[in-house]
């Protein structure tokens, strides 16, 4: 049986210095706390800081998107929900949505993320490598709590301006 529902990985407040002229979360800071959640997420598979240190592994970022849905201001808690849409041996491929904690009874994100993640080994050169037997079996067990969840509403989308024929 498979739970489906998304995984709360991150909660953070909004901070002064990530809040431009308009009074919104500047852009750059939405990747941040996404970067922070993917971070919790290796913890969560087992490939934190320690794992990653002693055998020599990393997690690069292949391709993020970032859709931009509604404000964020300063002071604003904002949690970070993951879903794993899909694993192979080396890769992730994630779908991240951003909420507001206290947002008045409305769930909506208030921006998503969705990226694909390449499992290295960061002695000379960085080459990509299979995940090791104990973190491919933490993402095996978290794909199939969550591969029967609905369809993500922002993933597979493509940026581009309609070609006028």
């Amino acid at each position: 049986m498979t739970d489906a529902t998304p995984l709360t990985i991150y909660r953070c407040a909004v901070r002064p210095e990530w809040v431009d002229y308009n009074g919104h979360m500047r852009d750059a800071f939405y990747l941040l706390i996404f970067s922070f959640a993917t971070d919790a997420l290796l913890d969560r598979i087992g490939l934190g800081d320690s794992v990653r240190t002693a055998r020599e592994r990393s997690v690069y970022t292949l391709e993020a998107h970032i859709n931009y849905l509604r404000e964020v201001r300063q002071g604003m808690r904002v949690r970070v929900d993951v879903r794993l849409l899909a694993s192979d041996a080396k890769r992730l491929h994630l779908y991240l949505e951003m909420h507001v904690d206290d947002a008045d009874g409305a769930d909506a994100p208030v921006s998503v993320s969705e990226q694909m993640l390449l499992h290295v080994d960061t002695r000379g050169g960085a080459k990509s490598v299979p995940f090791d037997a104990d973190v491919a079996g933490q993402v095996a067990a978290l794909h199939a709590t969550q591969r029967d969840g609905p369809p993500p509403a922002y993933a597979g989308r493509v940026i581009g301006l309609p070609v006028r024929r």
